[in-house]
């Protein structure tokens, strides 16, 4: 990468799927739900891309994502906010980021296949 200025590099986890107790009503915080998160971050590359301190490492994404996600809430977008400001903490130099949750066919009338919650970071 000769022009490392003009790059911007992404790196993700796409449908982490896991079995959680989030939901607003006591019923889904007993019987729990399965869930897939996405987490999705860009940042400017460097030129030692062989150094796993100089991008962000998707073991450590997906550690943070079963952290939170063991944490029963009553709203996805706490669930969002607490990985996304989390992800952010650790990778400080991240240009952007977003974090979506999506749960599977949530309790209500009708056949619903999922709901979803998405939170986007741009770094200004």
């Amino acid at each position: 990468m000769s022009d490392i200025g003009q790059y911007l590099q992404t790196v993700a986890l796409k449908d982490v799927k896991y079995y959680g107790f989030h939901g607003f009503y006591p019923e889904e915080q007993l019987t729990g739900i399965y869930f897939l998160i996405d987490v999705t971050v860009s940042f400017k590359p460097n030129n030692d891309t062989e150094n796993i301190n100089n991008t962000v490492n998707y073991e450590r994404l997906n550690s943070i994502i079963i952290e939170e996600m063991v944490i029963p809430k009553k709203m996805l977008e706490t669930v969002v906010d607490a990985i996304l400001k989390r992800v952010l903490k650790t990778y400080d130099f991240l240009t952007t980021a977003e974090v979506q949750i999506r749960k599977l066919n949530p309790p209500m009338p009708g056949e619903v296949g999922q709901s979803l919650v998405k939170l986007t970071y741009n770094k200004q």
